[in-house]
């Protein structure tokens, strides 16, 4: 019985329960009793079972006497071997409370299994019996080291499969990212159960070679119960990664099926490819997160622990740690916000208040940036109040030319458009700029020079690169028509202390 007011389940010491009576780890039959009486009952038993099948193993012609003598109305089951006699044990109402029988029915299939499982375990114990079953021990190993030379066979084949999978997905094009890591979360699940078939066939091997000895078998029985509960839980556990990683394969094809429709591809709209990317990141881990929930309920109840009270405690635990969480849930709710209505992606370059630099990973709690100077910036999501996304379906490249009073502006604004177009004409630099670039003429005077502004329409993240190449080109240019750029002028102060002499510093 379950007391039901506890989370973990409590038994009663009226309570009934019914434990088998072994021998060579067989169960012969089954008594019934008190729980708070069931170790010494069924210790007494088989202690008493133990010697009369020691007296009888111990004879080269054993022969065992089995009787019902009747006592306060209750049967006592007595063996005599060698004119010694054992009381085995009592049939009480109990043994029979709930199998439809008198206890003398009970007593007479009691001596029944009885006599049968000490011919039994006298036989599996002479030679040719044992001379058999190592034969066939021998046999089940063969089969365990061919079945397994297979099995490694297949696991290196698929291990190797699946980092060379692992490898290149890194450096392809979006979509053939996500159609890869399918393919690894495939091969992952196909990897794991195969290594899991492997050692299951060596357990159950051993289980079945301990089984075939009658000195061995009751060894099965023990490995059994002591492995009980952790194999539940390594069964519950495997289920639950296997349903993960089946999980991502399906967000994955799912993906990539969006990714191969017409209206949905590449070259058409790379930033609904950032936002989906980001968009199965984040269900990722939430489905991360609500299958290992789910696992260990289920862990929890296949151990026998009662989950319902539990949940309970946990349901009100969690409105006292929500209330005092306030901040997660804000970046929680802010977090989702970001992502629906693609405010930036994992891919893009952003700047939040101070920070700025490409967003390597966002979760409905965090974003993390990686900045110019290779640090990793962690930013709250409830911190992220304005944020300017500088790679949001197009980039600009805004450039600020500096050039000298004494020069031509004309001549320099001719030769600033000429770069301009020598570039769009370019082979390579004509799939990054996406329009003409706009000379947008001189946009302030200096006291060291003018400024011609130009504004060039990129492809997101391509701005730098081309304001790179621009300014090189720019460069070679002034210098084959002999035209100065201008320079900011670093005016010299000198101040008089005591470490200068007549305004000269002091060697």
């Amino acid at each position: 019985m379950t007391n039901t007011n506890n989370w973990l389940p409590q038994s009663e010491k009226n309570a009934e329960v019914s434990v088998c009576i072994r021998l060579d780890g067989i169960c012969l039959f089954q008594v019934t009793t008190k729980l708070e009486n069931v170790s010494e009952r069924v210790g007494l038993i088989q202690n008493r079972l133990k010697q009369i099948s020691y007296l009888y193993f111990s004879q080269k012609t054993p022969k065992a006497i089995i009787t019902k003598k009747m006592i306060n109305n209750l049967p006592n089951i007595n063996v005599s071997i060698s004119e010694q006699e054992i009381r085995l044990m009592t049939v009480t109402t109990l043994d029979v409370k709930n199998e439809g029988v008198d206890t003398a029915t009970k007593a007479n299939f009691i001596i029944e299994r009885l006599e049968q499982g000490l011919k039994r375990g006298k036989k599996e114990r002479e030679g040719i019996y044992l001379l058999k079953k190592g034969f066939i021990s021998a046999a089940i190993i063969g089969s365990l080291l061919v079945i397994n030379f297979l099995l490694s066979r297949l696991v290196k084949q698929l291990s190797s499969s699946r980092d060379r999978v692992y490898k290149y997905r890194s450096s392809q094009p979006i979509s053939t990212v996500l159609t890869r890591r399918e393919q690894w979360n495939i091969k992952e699940v196909q990897y794991r159960l195969l290594q899991i078939t492997q050692g299951g066939i060596w357990f159950a091997g051993t289980l079945i070679i301990i089984g075939l000895f009658p000195y061995t078998r009751i060894g099965q029985i023990w490995l059994i119960n002591f492995l009980r509960i952790p194999i539940r839980i390594g069964i519950v556990s495997l289920g639950t990664y296997l349903v993960i990683r089946t999980s991502y394969a399906l967000i994955d094809k799912f993906s990539s099926i969006l990714f191969n429709q017409d209206l949905l591809s590449i070259d058409s709209n790379q930033r609904l490819q950032l936002r989906l990317t980001t968009i199965s990141l984040v269900a990722r881990s939430i489905i991360t997160i609500i299958w290992i929930v789910i696992g260990i309920i289920v862990a929890l109840s296949v151990i026998g622990i009662n989950v319902a009270p539990l949940l309970a405690g946990v349901g009100i635990l969690g409105v006292g740690v929500s209330l005092s969480s306030q901040n997660l849930i804000r970046d929680a709710i802010n977090g989702f916000f970001i992502i629906v209505e693609d405010q930036y992606a994992v891919g893009d370059v952003i700047q939040v208040g101070d920070f700025s630099g490409l967003v390597e990973n966002i979760n409905l709690r965090i974003t993390q940036l990686r900045d110019p100077a290779g640090r990793l910036v962690t930013v709250p999501n409830s911190e992220v109040r304005i944020v300017a996304n500088l790679s949001s379906n197009w980039s600009r490249a805004d450039l600020m030319i500096p050039v000298a009073y004494e020069i031509d502006v004309d001549k320099a604004l001719k030769i600033v458009h000429q770069v301009a177009q020598d570039m769009m004409q370019d082979k390579f630099w004509k799939n990054n700029i996406l329009d003409n670039p706009e000379i947008l003429g001189v946009d302030s005077f200096e006291e060291w020079g003018l400024i011609i502004r130009v504004w060039i329409k990129t492809r997101p993240l391509k701005q730098w690169e081309v304001s790179r190449e621009f300014r090189r080109r720019l460069k070679v240019d002034f210098d084959n028509e002999g035209l100065p750029l201008a320079i900011r002028q670093q005016k010299l102060f000198l101040t008089h202390d005591s470490s200068s002499k007549n305004g000269r510093p002091l060697a």
